[in-house]
């Protein structure tokens, strides 16, 4: 088993939720409940349009647009519709923590890191693994 001394989780980063139009998804949380957009960048690795939402106390909503039917939130949108598409944990050391994950024998679905939201690193456990929610973990530099 891998050495927990090597990383840690320090908190929700985020929570993503998927939604078929970013500029109306973004208008709605300004609008409805006075909160503010810090940031919108297109990662195309993981085929999204996606905005940072301030939610107060350092909480964090992450609304996620697809650019296709084809990716990971075009086919959440086809099969689910929109709504909550994932859960983001900040983590000391992504490397570390994905090592000692994989010890205990719980699926990534990457190899290694991919870029996420203003440069930090991301990776998912398999919802599988994690009763049925898709936990994205977040190194940010």
């Amino acid at each position: 088993m891998s050495d927990d001394s090597q990383w840690r989780v320090t908190g929700v980063d985020h929570v993503g939720i998927a939604v078929p139009d970013l500029d109306e998804a973004i208008a709605f949380y300004e609008r409805a409940f006075g909160m503010r957009c810090t940031t919108i960048e297109v990662n195309e690795e993981q085929g999204v349009r996606e905005a940072m939402i301030e939610a107060g106390d350092g909480a964090q909503i992450q609304l996620l647009a697809p650019l296709g039917d084809d990716g990971p939130i075009g086919r959440f949108l086809a099969k689910r519709g929109p709504g909550m598409q994932q859960i983001a944990y900040a983590v000391t050391d992504l490397d570390a923590a994905a090592a000692a994950l994989r010890g205990r024998g719980i699926e990534l679905l990457h190899e290694t890191h991919r870029p996420g939201t203003g440069g930090c690193r991301v990776n998912f456990i398999h919802p599988r693994d994690a009763g049925g929610v898709l936990v994205e973990l977040v190194e940010r530099r």
